[in-house]
C-alpha cells in the first residue's frame, strides 16, 4: 500500500544508531544517508527515511500515531524491544504480550524512538 514512511528527527545520529539496531532485528540492512544528510531504509517492498523537518522547526512525534513493524515470531519481537531499549528506545504502553482475544490475536511490544516517535512490532498469532 505504502512507498514509503518519512519519520522527522532531530538527533539523526541517534535516531540511525536506534532504527539499525530494531531493523536488523528484524532482518534489515543499516540505513545510509543521502546527500541531504537523511536517512533511508530501503526493502523490496518499500522505504523507511529519517529526516530533519525542512521547515527547520523541531520533528515533533505525531499524538495518536504508531509505526507497525512485522515481526516473524514473538521471540524477535521480544528481541527487538530489548535491542531497541538499549539503543536509545524508551518503552511504553504495557511489557510485551499478547493483546486481542479469540480468532485476532498479537504479540505486540511498543518503544518510543529518541524523537518520541511511537513504534510496535507486531506478530500475528494463528491458532
Amino acid at each position: 500500500m505504502f512507498s514509503h514512511v518519512m519519520i522527522g528527527a532531530n538527533d539523526l545520529e541517534a535516531s540511525k544508531k536506534f532504527y539499525d539496531a530494531i531493523l536488523g532485528v528484524l532482518g534489515y540492512e543499516p540505513g545510509v544517508f543521502d546527500e541531504y544528510g537523511r536517512v533511508f531504509y530501503y526493502t523490496p517492498k518499500g522505504i523507511l527515511a529519517l529526516t530533519k523537518p525542512i521547515n527547520g522547526e523541531a520533528a515533533t512525534h505525531g499524538n495518536g500515531t504508531t509505526l507497525g513493524l512485522a515481526a516473524r515470531t514473538p521471540d524477535i519481537v521480544d528481541e527487538w524491544h530489548k535491542v531497541g531499549s538499549e539503543n536509545g528506545g524508551v518503552p511504553c504502553e504495557d511489557p510485551p504480550g499478547i493483546r486481542g482475544n479469540g480468532e485476532r490475536q498479537l504479540y505486540l511490544a511498543y518503544l518510543r524512538d529518541p524523537a518520541g516517535n511511537k513504534l510496535c512490532a507486531t506478530h500475528i498469532v494463528r491458532k
